[in-house]
């Protein structure tokens, strides 16, 4: 099992130096991975808003401090970007940092976010439609050889983006998907068939309702676990290492209890430290207290 951070990017993670000494603090605590929110915005319209930082811009200063852990977004809306700039942005951060960058993608939860900055309010259908063109321009621009690309909501004249990324195929990519509890093959299979052409499975259970499930006990959590590993080894063709990655608090959790995860199929551990930031908003200190003492092992 790996285990990594979420940064909060919001609150006083709105305060860049903060947010880089907490990542550096992580590296020196033998965390494995340091993930950030990608999102422009953090706020209901009509809320006030809370100072917020760049996800990229953080990323590409805490590349230059560290060494080992591995960077990433938590994850990246692909529907809400030019997926050229993305590929370009990528690319640029996996040399800085030597290889240690992972994009994770989803089609982004608030379905307003686009218009908050003037752009479409897209449905679920056509951003998972978006999602999938904008990973086959991904692909092609990390090739480094001449490519093109005329789909439904992206086209791009014939290019040669150079130089690739370092990690090679491509810059490894952890795509959300929803796992069906009910183990039907409704239509939200088609995402765990998108996640599976990648590297890594970012799951999201849904209930027999269709609605996402929020309070499943951890037996349930891990008995999903155990079907989605089941169904990735049978569906997904060749033999490269897969990930699953699972979000969940980390305080009181020992070796044992994630010894019961890994065997279920889960490889990463992302810590959910969301609850310190809302719990105190303006001081960072029971994070860093928290981070310090290293994950699990």
């Amino acid at each position: 099992m790996r285990f990594g951070v979420t940064l909060p990017n919001v609150g006083y993670g709105g305060d860049p130096a903060t947010l880089i000494q907490l990542a550096v603090d992580a590296e020196e605590a033998g965390w494995d991975g340091v993930f950030f929110w990608d999102t422009p915005y953090a706020v209901a319209p009509g809320e006030t808003p809370p100072p917020f930082a760049d996800a990229w811009v953080l990323l590409s200063a805490v590349a230059v401090r560290t060494e080992r852990v591995r960077l990433g977004t938590m994850l990246t809306p692909l529907a809400w970007h030019r997926p050229w700039l993305i590929a370009r942005q990528a690319a640029t951060l996996d040399r800085l940092s030597g290889g240690r960058f992972t994009l994770a993608v989803g089609l982004g939860a608030p379905p307003d976010e686009g218009p908050w900055f003037g752009g479409d309010a897209f449905d679920r259908r056509t951003r998972a439609a978006m999602l999938d063109e904008g990973l086959a321009v991904l692909e092609g621009l990390w090739s480094g050889e001449p490519f093109a690309f005329d789909g439904e909501h992206v086209s791009l004249r014939e290019v040669t983006f150079r130089p690739a990324p370092l990690q090679q195929p491509r810059v490894p990519i952890w795509v959300v998907g929803a796992w069906p509890r009910d183990g039907a093959m409704w239509p939200r299979r088609k995402s765990m068939r998108r996640a599976i052409r990648y590297d890594a499975l970012l799951p999201n259970v849904f209930g027999p309702d269709g609605q996402m499930v929020f309070d499943a006990s951890p037996e349930e959590t891990l008995e999903d676990l155990r079907a989605m590993r089941a169904w990735i080894d049978r569906e997904r063709s060749g033999d490269a290492p897969y990930d699953i990655v699972i979000e969940r608090g980390l305080p009181g959790v020992d070796a044992a209890e994630v010894a019961r995860w890994e065997e279920a199929g889960a490889t990463w551990w992302l810590d959910d430290a969301w609850w310190e930031m809302w719990s105190a908003p303006d001081d960072p200190e029971p994070l860093r207290r928290r981070i310090r003492l290293g994950p699990p092992r």
